[in-house]
């Protein structure tokens, strides 16, 4: 059994919301838990799959937060839906600092995880946070220019992207209005993700009201222009990979796997990327490999 609260912290001048879940302990018992600062894909909100794996991390004996990033569902910030992968990154820092000071938190051990492009986020907080322990990446989105190119069409494309981007940034900047695409539509070339995809149009998956469907165009040159390979050569703690060669750009999660510089494992299952999301077996063989490791790295922790 687990429980849920509702929490709150600050990251920088904004107020950011999560939701921290607990597992349920005896009264009687007053040790801190290891944790868990979780995150999911790009644009997501935390009801998407963050919650759903801080819940099954939590059953497995963590305190595991999850938490809208800044100008992103519950939090507070503006712009909204602006996928800046340095304030997310910074973002993470402040729920890491929130996990610390948490009463039900043992601060030296606490762990992170990060699905599809939080991977890439979850790492550049790694890099550089020594509080943070243990690393664990599901069905991760790692990128720099070279895979970028290919996931996006050629340089050309890339170029095309960020220079509409720049075009959307000088707008925001002398109006203060923010061009927005859908960020999944098949009808939409404009769109991230220009194609049917269930996951997110689906109601009753990711399609949930809380997730607006919409993608700040001014974002692409930070997205685009971000090295994540380069995050491993300073990662020191120990980190799992968790993919399928069916998932997007394997070829990014060995390229960082490889660069790895601490203790390292990289397992390979069967999968599309949005089955890792919120289908089984995934979910559960996933939930199942990121208590282990964490049990593995978090002295005293237990899967």
């Amino acid at each position: 059994m687990t429980y849920r609260e509702k929490v709150t912290f600050t990251a920088g001048e904004v107020r950011l919301t999560g939701n921290l879940f607990l597992p349920e302990r005896p009264t009687d018992t007053a040790a801190p838990l290891p944790a868990v600062v979780v995150a999911g894909t790009w644009t997501s909100v935390k009801e998407l799959m963050a919650d759903r794996y801080a819940e099954r991390l939590a059953a497995r004996g963590y305190a595991a937060l999850s938490f809208d990033f800044t100008g992103y569902g519950e939090s507070e910030g503006s712009p909204r839906d602006f996928e800046s992968p340095a304030l997310k990154a910074a973002d993470i820092h402040h729920a890491v600092t929130f996990l610390a000071g948490h009463e039900a938190v043992d601060a030296e051990r606490i762990g992170a995880l990060g699905i599809c492009a939080a991977a890439m986020y979850m790492s550049a907080n790694a890099a550089d946070d020594p509080r943070v322990k243990s690393l664990a990446l599901v069905a991760p989105w790692l990128h720099d220019a070279k895979i970028c190119e290919v996931a996006y069409g050629g340089a050309d494309e890339v170029a095309a992207k960020i220079a509409a981007g720049e075009a959307a940034r000088e707008k925001y900047e002398a109006t203060g209005e923010v061009d927005y695409v859908p960020v999944v539509s098949p009808d939409d070339p404009r769109a991230p993700m220009p194609y049917e995809i269930d996951f997110y149009l689906n109601p009753e998956r990711g399609g949930i009201p809380a997730w607006p469907n919409r993608f700040a165009v001014m974002a692409w040159k930070g997205w685009l222009t971000l090295d994540s390979l380069s995050y491993a050569p300073r990662i020191t703690q120990p980190t799992l990979v968790v993919h399928s060669e069916d998932a997007a750009i394997p070829d990014g999660a060995r390229g960082f796997h490889a660069g790895l510089a601490g203790p390292k494992e990289i397992r390979w299952t069967e999968g599309t990327q949005f089955d890792f999301y919120d289908q089984e077996p995934q979910v559960t063989l996933c939930a199942d490999a990121t208590a282990a490791h964490f049990a593995a790295t978090l002295p005293g922790a237990s899967a």
